[in-house]
């Protein structure tokens, strides 16, 4: 779809490296990974609230 390749990655991989270093990447990548974690918790409890609810049918006029 986007083309990204392996060189591609490397690059971004290295200015991200360039940009916040070494040793702020695991926490970084950490608070990344409960971000994501926590928006997939999100939508799967919102999944399951709208499974609950009952569709309200549109009034006839």
């Amino acid at each position: 779809m986007f083309g990204i390749g392996p060189w591609e990655l490397l690059l971004v991989f290295a200015i991200v490296l360039l940009l916040f270093g070494g040793k702020r990447l695991p926490g970084i990548a950490s608070g990344l990974g409960t971000a994501i974690r926590n928006f997939k918790g999100a939508l799967r409890e919102g999944e399951a609230e709208s499974a609950d609810k009952p569709k309200e049918l549109p009034k006839a006029s």
